[in-house]
């Protein structure tokens, strides 16, 4: 299932909005939506739309009072969104023709792929503020992650000089610098040392490495966004054949973090630059 996220995340780069006029909503704001995107879901919650959330797809975990509703995001079933009768539909991707089955029904729908960059979150916050009336309050949550973020990178200690690894799963896909994680670790003055590996772009930003490229690059952190979906922590990683001579885990910089926090692009890209933040302030 990792694979599989990786994938459509690479995939998603390429999707754009869609819908009837979905950057232009109508004047009465949608009182039924389902959403099959759980960063969308987080964003709808922080700018205070969750009361319009009917649904959601089994990904969206958070916040804790989401509406259960068992719908699935990468192989959605139209008949089965239909039935909570919805007036906007949020996917992540829209595999084959959902999204035109959907606007036959008369349902407007809103594709957000993944964001490639910290601004493309951003963008995606208005949007959904503008579909849902929340414009408001949308412009303040940006604000108040623009704040916050600045606030972060600005108190921690610079990690200008060190290299760092993101670990995905563990077959070891990663990312780069070119995705909206990249990004934030590069806020802090970290070298990716994945960057390497996908150079062309050919892997949009989400290279698979191997134990020779990663022993060989001898990261001086390791970030664990594995944690959850395949059991891994710093002692699983310091068992891996010559990973035990690797800098990070002698010295102690094997970063366990929340696999959720670490691959949404919405409001708690805060919580996740915390966390480096507090893994500089160790290290440094």
């Amino acid at each position: 299932m990792k694979k599989l996220l990786v994938l459509l995340l690479a995939f998603g780069l390429f999707a754009v909005a869609c819908g009837d006029d979905a950057d232009e909503p109508d004047d009465a704001p949608p009182e039924s939506i389902v959403s099959l995107s759980s960063t969308a879901t987080e964003i709808l919650f922080a700018i205070g739309a969750g009361g319009q959330v009917v649904a959601v797809d089994t990904f969206s975990n958070y916040p804790e009072d989401v509406p259960a509703s068992g719908l699935e995001a990468f192989s959605p079933n139209v008949e089965s969104i239909a039935a909570f009768e919805p007036d906007l539909v949020i996917i992540s991707f829209d595999p084959g023709d959902v999204v035109a089955a959907l606007e036959a029904l008369g349902v407007k729908t809103i594709v957000q792929s993944a964001a490639a960059t910290i601004d493309g979150a951003y963008v995606q916050i208005e949007e959904l503020g503008a579909a849902t009336g929340r414009d408001a309050e949308a412009a303040d949550l940006i604000a108040e992650m623009r704040t916050e973020l600045d606030d972060l990178v600005a108190g921690a200690p610079s990690g200008a000089g060190l290299t760092y690894y993101h670990e995905l799963d563990n077959t070891l896909f990663s990312i780069t610098g070119s995705t909206f994680a990249g990004e934030i670790y590069a806020l802090f003055g970290l070298e990716n040392i994945a960057d390497p590996a996908d150079s062309d772009g050919a892997s949009f930003g989400y290279p698979q490495l191997n134990d020779e490229f990663l022993i060989d690059a001898n990261p001086d952190l390791v970030f664990l966004a594995d944690t959850i979906c395949c059991g891994q922590n710093a002692e699983t990683v310091a068992s891996r054949p010559g990973w035990d001579q690797m800098t990070a885990v002698l010295s102690g910089n094997v970063i366990e973090l929340d696999d959720d926090i670490a691959s949404r692009w919405g409001p708690r890209i805060i919580e996740f630059a915390g966390a480096i933040a507090d893994a500089l302030a160790d290290v440094v």
